[in-house]
């Protein structure tokens, strides 16, 4: 599950970047002036720095709340393995008790 969710941003990354270079392609084949060619590359470059921040942005926060969650999972087991070392120490002093008694 990881796995897939980890190459969720490069794919996203990667569908940007495509879509920019294809923009681009086809501006520059398309019949039109140099100034509006320009001016629509600027345009398209901008529209793609601002996805890329956003993509940026949601990966980030991504990664925080994988972050958050892992270090959660973590600690419960910290938690369990406490408890059932404990338990263990419990049983074995029972045990030890009884073998001396008997």
């Amino acid at each position: 599950m990881s796995s897939d969710n980890g190459n969720a941003g490069a794919i996203m990354v990667a569908f940007v970047l495509g879509a920019i270079a294809g923009a681009a392609t086809a501006l520059l084949l398309a019949p039109a002036s140099g100034e509006e060619t320009r001016r629509a590359l600027a345009d398209k470059a901008r529209e793609g720095r601002e996805k890329a921040a956003e993509a940026a942005k949601q990966g980030k926060e991504f990664i925080e709340r994988q972050k958050t969650t892992l270090t959660e999972a973590v600690e419960r087991q910290k938690t369990h393995l406490g408890e059932a070392i404990e338990r263990g120490k419990e049983a074995y002093q029972r045990a030890r008790g009884t073998e001396q008694q008997g």
